[in-house]
């Protein structure tokens, strides 16, 4: 099977529909949650606030460079995110990291066989097919946090109630 047409399919899946790898996706934890759970604290983890804005960042980031921008992203950063103070303002991160996902997808799907084996912005970051693989590698390691942080939000709600 070609790289572009097997790259698109795993990002859909990690991140919008699949249920092969982690029998969950992104989309699906994050849309089945309130902006409370979201943001809840447990111990010293990251909130599943934070690691949504976190994977959206370089999303963000690496579909910047696909639509011919430059890379503008840097790891400091990543986790850099805004308040979530209100239902309204977590269905707009939500509502943000689905369109990218879509859009992030859709546009590796466009891409030529023979660019995967060529630099990514600069030979230092490795190539498309690299960084492709690494961004979903990353993303499924946050997906299997968020999985665990989710439950462990849900369980203490449930014994608070």
């Amino acid at each position: 099977m070609p790289t572009s047409l097997n790259l698109p399919t795993r990002l859909r899946e990690v991140l919008l529909n699949g249920k092969w790898i982690a029998n969950t996706n992104f989309k699906d934890q994050i849309e089945s949650i309130t902006w409370e759970q979201a943001t809840q604290k447990v111990s010293d983890l990251n909130t599943i606030a934070l690691l949504t804005f976190h994977i959206n960042y370089y999303q963000k980031g690496i579909l910047n460079v696909l639509n011919g921008g430059s890379l503008d992203i840097k790891d400091k950063y990543s986790f850099d995110a805004p308040e979530i103070k209100s239902e309204a303002d977590w269905k707009t991160l939500v509502d943000d990291f689905i369109k990218n996902a879509e859009q992030f997808a859709d546009k590796v799907e466009q891409i030529p066989d023979s660019k995967f084996d060529e630099a990514f912005v600069d030979e230092k970051y490795g190539t498309y097919l690299r960084n492709l693989d690494g961004f979903i590698e990353h993303t499924y390691y946050h997906l299997g946090q968020i999985s665990l942080i989710r439950k462990m939000v849900l369980l203490k709600l449930s014994t608070h109630n």
